[in-house]
């Protein structure tokens, strides 16, 4: 059975194969250099990354993939052309492993994610102060 009692995002990766923790490593950079306000933890098993505003994205590792997650609506109209190579649905964008991390399309994506949860975040509170 695969453990599920993740504490850390390094105790996450150190879970996986050799050859594919350096990979997940850089995943991990990617995020926290392209925002680097949000929380890290684990979520569901998984890292997870979200700030006062709410989430921003996770990802998981996989056999022959690696997942992110945060693939609202919104992120696949806006990257739809740079998302074409990769295999999305239902909120999750799979990248093969064998491949080189697309860095700047994930950095891209976060960078997205956190303007939209910083927007939600303005939005419902311009409601709460109208409402009073």
């Amino acid at each position: 059975m695969a453990r599920t009692d993740f504490k850390s995002v390094d105790e996450y990766i150190a879970s996986f194969p050799k050859d594919v923790q350096p990979i997940l490593q850089l995943v991990r950079r990617t995020i926290l250099k392209a925002v680097p306000a949000v929380e890290e933890r684990i979520s569901y098993q998984m890292p997870a990354y979200g700030s006062r505003n709410g989430p921003v994205v996770g990802f998981a590792g996989w056999k022959t993939h690696y997942s992110l997650y945060g693939a609202t609506g919104h992120v696949v109209a806006a990257f739809k052309e740079d998302l074409a190579p990769y295999k999305v649905d239902k909120g999750t964008i799979r990248f093969p492993l064998s491949e080189a991390v697309p860095v700047k399309l994930i950095a891209r994506i976060a960078k997205f994610r956190a303007s939209q949860a910083s927007e939600r975040a303005r939005t419902k509170r311009a409601g709460a102060a109208n409402r009073k």
